[in-house]
């Protein structure tokens, strides 16, 4: 299938009618809800395979489920000593809840001294941390990736858009950039931008694309009328290099299926070429998440996948991304804030557990998210109005 073919077929796909076109509010609610919910429906599954999950579980996870080991979880390896499961949120909403908080000091667009000064300081300060069940830094609980920004520009004093280069290349910076998208709700081509501004000092080649990327297919899922389809375009037309040849390998194979468990391997195996971490997602191969133009990560094309396969129904896209197993608490975080930005349903039991489980106000940061990007937006104006100003002075016009 050529690339213009392919893109037909991504725009032409089923296009379901939401009963309502949710405002600001309700989007950003249900973005960064419908995020925390699928990182904890992910996170007890993280790692392993469809068939290892199904046999684990007896058949597809369908919900909330415990523990892989059970109450073996404090020792057995490769989990301790961290509670996944039983609706415990990951670092990726830990990281996606600190980002939030930096856009309420901020109060504006953010850049890579942002990150430096108010991410860094964030990581550093004791919070609840729900897979450890207990007060501690975020630091202690974050990947070693991510323990990266910490290291470079609190220890290093490394210049915060140069202080990426060098860290391993994986989903940790996109894993955390909805906040951005929706700050720039409508407009992904800035959405792609400024993530990648924010992403700098933490990740690099495709890393860091991939943040621009999933920024702008959260931005593009804000527009009034748009479609899994249209997010999918959206990401095709800011992509660029291994993520854009990724994300339409898997969408051409996704636009075939409208049954997610139909769709698992020939998902894998389109995402597979431009996968560097390889077939053992315990054991990554020796060219693993080292830069590359010819790579992605894999994580957004399944996730991206997964929403055209599910039509925009967040129980269809969310389940999917779960029992595709790997990464999969990452992919599901991606893919319930792009299907929760559209304006699909959270379960609200879903909801309420995770809330509860993992000690989080879940729609408070949504709260604070929605005026902040009106504030913003505001801010653009002005900045917009004096640049015509200035402009039309230069050119002679009245």
């Amino acid at each position: 299938m050529t690339p213009t073919t392919a893109m037909e077929a991504v725009l032409s796909a089923p296009r379901p009618s939401f009963p309502a076109t949710p405002g600001l509010d309700e989007r950003v609610r249900r973005a960064l809800v419908g995020a925390a919910v699928g990182d904890a429906l992910g996170g007890p599954v993280e790692g392993w395979t469809p068939e290892q999950i199904a046999e684990r579980h007896g058949g597809r996870v369908t919900g909330i489920v415990g523990p892989w080991y059970g109450e073996d979880w404090r020792t057995a390896r490769p989990i301790a000593p961290y509670h996944k499961g039983d609706g415990h949120v990951t670092d990726d909403t830990l990281m996606t809840h600190a980002l939030i908080r930096v856009y309420g000091r901020v109060r504006d667009h953010l850049d890579a001294y942002a990150v430096a000064d108010h991410l860094v300081p964030d990581l550093l300060s004791p919070r609840w941390i729900p897979e450890l069940e207990a007060q501690a830094l975020p630091l202690q609980r974050i990947f070693l990736a991510e323990k990266w920004i910490v290291a470079r520009l609190h220890y290093g004093h490394v210049d915060p858009r140069e202080a990426g280069a060098g860290n391993i290349v994986n989903c940790g910076a996109a894993m955390y950039m909805a906040p951005v998208g929706l700050v720039n709700a409508g407009h992904p081509e800035a959405a792609y931008a400024e993530a990648l501004e924010v992403a700098a000092p933490h990740q690099s080649s495709y890393g860091r694309e991939a943040a621009g990327v999933f920024a702008a297919t959260v931005a593009a899922a804000c527009r009034p009328g748009a479609t899994p389809g249209t997010v999918v375009d959206a990401a095709l037309s800011t992509a660029r290099d291994g993520t854009r040849s990724a994300i339409e390998a898997v969408a051409e194979v996704a636009v075939r299926h409208e049954d997610f468990e139909s769709a698992l391997a020939p998902l894998r195996a389109a995402v597979e070429p431009f996968d560097t971490v390889g077939p053992d997602y315990r054991n990554p191969s020796l060219g693993a998440r080292r830069p590359s133009r010819l790579h992605a990560i894999e994580e957004l094309p399944i996730a991206l996948g997964m929403l055209l396969v599910g039509g925009g129904d967040y129980r269809r896209t969310v389940l999917g991304s779960v029992n595709y197993g790997r990464d999969c608490d990452s992919i599901a975080t991606m893919s319930g804030a792009i299907v929760g930005a559209l304006g699909g349903e959270i379960p609200a039991d879903w909801a309420a557990t995770v809330a509860e489980a993992s000690r989080l106000d879940l729609d408070a940061p949504a709260g604070v998210l929605a005026q902040v990007a009106r504030e913003v937006f505001a801010r653009d104006l002005e900045r917009r109005r004096a640049h015509e100003q200035a402009f039309d002075a230069l050119v002679g016009e009245r």
